[in-house]
């Protein structure tokens, strides 16, 4: 099963560290998301999947410390075992609780934000309170971030991506 990880690009240079992305919750093509994009092909549904992960990676910014870096939405894709991962409907239609960190072997590809999204990205994390408390200026804020395609890397590139970024 192919599961997309919400990671920031600090989290993805400890991923490569220790050898295992730590992500509870990911986000793959589950039975809901199925049910709920019916005209979908495999291919929209992934793309919906990862663009879940990148929603929640805006979120994992939020909760993490900038450090004087660029924030930027970071998504890992991994294939797993299917039993590694179980739905969680309660958090998205899309999300999954995984049992255990994701070995870095099984990372296949990272999609990660370009630095033209930067200021976007720093305005929908501040928003993302209010937001969250209903406020539609924010909401448009927030919603704004995902104009922004995520480049695509290859799982070989991390490692060069991470020190450059760094």
């Amino acid at each position: 099963m192919r599961v997309y990880l919400p990671m920031t690009l600090p989290a993805l240079a400890a991923a490569l560290e220790v050898g295992a992305v730590e992500s509870p919750i990911g986000y793959a093509v589950t039975p809901a998301l199925r049910e709920w994009y019916i005209e979908g092909d495999s291919e929209e549904l992934e793309y919906a999947a990862a663009a879940a992960a990148a929603r929640a990676s805006l979120r994992r910014l939020a909760g993490e410390a900038s450090g004087g870096s660029d924030p930027r939405r970071v998504v890992v894709a991994a294939d797993v075992p299917d039993r590694a991962a179980r739905p969680a409907p309660d958090i998205d239609r899309a999300a999954v609780r995984l049992g255990d960190s994701v070995d870095i072997t099984l990372v296949v590809s990272a999609l990660v934000d370009d630095p033209d999204a930067v200021d976007d990205v720093r305005r929908g994390v501040a928003a993302l309170p209010a937001a969250d408390a209903g406020d539609e200026d924010a909401s448009f804020a927030v919603d704004s971030v995902e104009d922004h395609e995520l480049a695509w890397y290859a799982a070989q590139e991390l490692a060069a991506l991470v020190e450059i970024e760094s």
